[in-house]
């Protein structure tokens, strides 16, 4: 009778279902269990065979799929000669940065011969993401696609496609990636560029030893796709589309966007994008291509084209039409940034959105390229970079360090002093003309591991401002724990006074990785709202690899639901 009388009151009835529905939601919430082996596979690309590092002997990775919602647990075994690391790059990890992955940031590295469990929960987040190394440069072949679903029995904001088709744009190095950076590093001097671009792995069409397994896609007219199209390359952001059709752009990064047609896309590496492509011209094949915007002028860059073909699979398009050539595309000059521009400005989240309006931390950091004077006594083998310099790049002026001895995360979290300091400037410390010409006093950064101490709930914004430090260039930054709104984004160097204008809080695209314009800025805003230690980083790895990072390290709330999560008991050592 009891229980009666508290259904029978409306006020207890509805926190009843409200309790029924978290229920609900918790039952239909999944576990998927992943078992990844990193291991040196014989890989065959433009005629030659490279023992390449993998996972599970596949190039790319495995796809993993999940609903909004579920928890995934991947063990990691590193059967490979390098030390090795796995991010998921975009998932939040709410409270479970052990999970992360970035070397010496989060966790030290799985030494050859051991393993690690990752262990997190997709929370709120739906589309597109996906996991990769983040240990030197092995992410060159060390990748796959994350395709998060809407939770079971919620629908797509936009009609359900036929086809899903994963797109993972890729770099291929005709050489083993690790010994092109560890050159690099030796030298001083910029790595050499990628041999070819990839489609799912494959070169395509116009690399030689390479059309017989070119990467085809296959549609029935009248059919609608949902590309999954991700920039997986180390160290070119990239212009994509395919003959003769349109896109519909209706997610990026895990977040749906209000929707917009377009005919190319351009994405920075760590970028994705989700489109609607519809089968709605002649039953045909039709190149898809994939090639460079390369924004930093004069500098070397991979130059050739990745293709892919869509092919109309109807009674119509006969043995002659399987056999003819593909269309091909119009591609945007290398240099293009009028159109890498006109694409990254239309984006739009779908509804107002609850952007921070009052800020607690307001954050001016410079982004860029320097070069380190070698000492008196460096050999020159050891000083191949202009004019005998060394290559570097900093963020207000620090060129950011590893520690080797502990995670940024572990020391943090047991107090162990001297790993790192918490005082990143906010703000450069010197003023200058960031896009003009810069002294040459400027170019020489400090390094340092500094981080940027948050208070838990603060709300941040960060200008970042590109800098013509030896060149300008497209910057696309990615901020690990966290999502954030791109709120404006502008060239020449952001003035407070006029600018501000420009920014839009109503509904502004909410995303993990920013393309921060050449010669520009951009500004983002999010609340610190997971504990832990966060990498905000250049995603051009070699950026990453001179020193273009810094990182937040963000305290605990007052509730166990706003502190990070007790280390897992398997959590490498160094």
């Amino acid at each position: 009778m009891e229980a009666l009388k508290i259904i029978a009151n409306p006020l207890s009835s509805f926190f009843f279902t409200c309790i029924l529905l978290l229920f609900a939601n918790a039952a239909s919430a999944k576990t998927h269990y992943h078992d990844f082996v990193i291991q040196a596979t014989p890989v065959k690309r433009l005629c030659k065979t490279h023992n390449t590092i993998t996972v599970n002997g596949q190039f790319p990775g495995p796809t993993l799929e999940v609903n909004n919602g579920d928890t995934l647990v991947v063990n990691v075994v590193n059967r490979a000669r390098y030390n090795v690391t796995i991010h998921w790059h975009g998932v939040r990890q709410m409270r479970t940065a052990w999970a992360d992955g970035p070397e010496f940031i989060t966790q030290c590295p799985i030494r050859p011969g051991k393993s690690y469990t990752y262990r997190f929960t997709i929370q709120g987040q739906e589309g597109t993401l996906w996991w990769h190394a983040h240990s030197s440069w092995l992410r060159a072949t060390v990748y796959g696609a994350l395709i998060i679903h809407p939770k079971e029995g919620e629908n797509y904001p936009f009609p359900k496609p036929k086809r899903e088709t994963p797109i993972l744009l890729g770099e291929w190095w005709d050489k083993n990636p690790i010994d092109v950076v560890r050159q690099a590093t030796g030298t001083g001097a910029a790595p050499n560029v990628s041999d070819a671009y990839t489609f799912n792995g494959q070169p395509g069409d116009l690399y030689k030893c390479s059309s017989q397994d070119t990467t085809v896609v296959h549609m029935d007219s009248g059919d609608t796709n949902l590309l999954r199209v991700i920039n997986a390359g180390l160290n070119q952001q990239l212009f994509f589309t395919v003959a003769n059709h349109k896109f519909t752009v209706v997610g990026a990064d895990a977040s749906y966007v209000k929707p917009f047609t377009t005919s190319v896309l351009m994405l920075g590496p760590g970028q994705t994008t989700d489109v609607l492509i519809k089968a709605d011209q002649p039953a045909a094949r039709y190149y898809m291509a994939a090639r460079a915007y390369a924004s930093a002028q004069g500098a070397p860059f991979d130059n050739t084209t990745t293709t892919a073909i869509l092919e109309y699979k109807t009674a119509s398009c006969s043995s002659n039409c399987v056999k003819s050539k593909p269309v091909f595309p119009s591609l945007p000059a290398y240099n293009d940034t009028t159109t890498a521009t006109a694409f990254t400005t239309k984006f739009r989240s779908p509804r107002k959105v609850e952007v921070p309006t009052e800020i607690d931390e307001n954050l001016f950091i410079t982004v860029g390229l320097g070069l380190n004077n070698c000492s008196s006594g460096a050999r020159s083998r050891n000083c191949q970079g202009p004019n005998g310099t060394r290559f570097t790049a900093s963020m207000n002026n620090v060129s950011f360090v590893l520690p080797s001895n502990f995670s940024l995360l572990q020391a943090h979290h047991k107090g162990i002093p001297g790993v790192f300091s918490t005082d990143f400037p906010a703000v450069p410390p010197v003023k200058f003309d960031y896009t003009g010409n810069v002294s040459r006093s400027l170019w020489q950064p400090t390094r340092g591991t500094r981080l940027y101490n948050l208070k838990y709930g603060a709300r941040v914004q960060v200008v970042l401002q590109g800098t013509s430090i030896f060149t300008a260039e497209n910057h696309p930054i990615h901020l690990h724990g966290y999502d954030f709104y791109i709120i404006a984004e502008g060239f020449g160097n952001f003035n407070p006074k006029t600018d501000t204008a420009k920014f839009n809080l109503v509904d502004p695209p909410l995303r993990n990785t920013a393309s921060v314009p050449v010669n520009g800025w951009a500004v983002i805003r999010f609340v610190a709202d997971n504990p832990g230690v966060w990498l905000m980083h250049c995603h051009l790895d070699v950026h990453i690899t001179w020193g273009l990072a810094m990182a937040f390290l963000v305290e605990n709330g007052i509730s166990e639901l706003e502190s990070l999560e007790a280390p897992p008991e398997d959590l490498p050592v160094c």
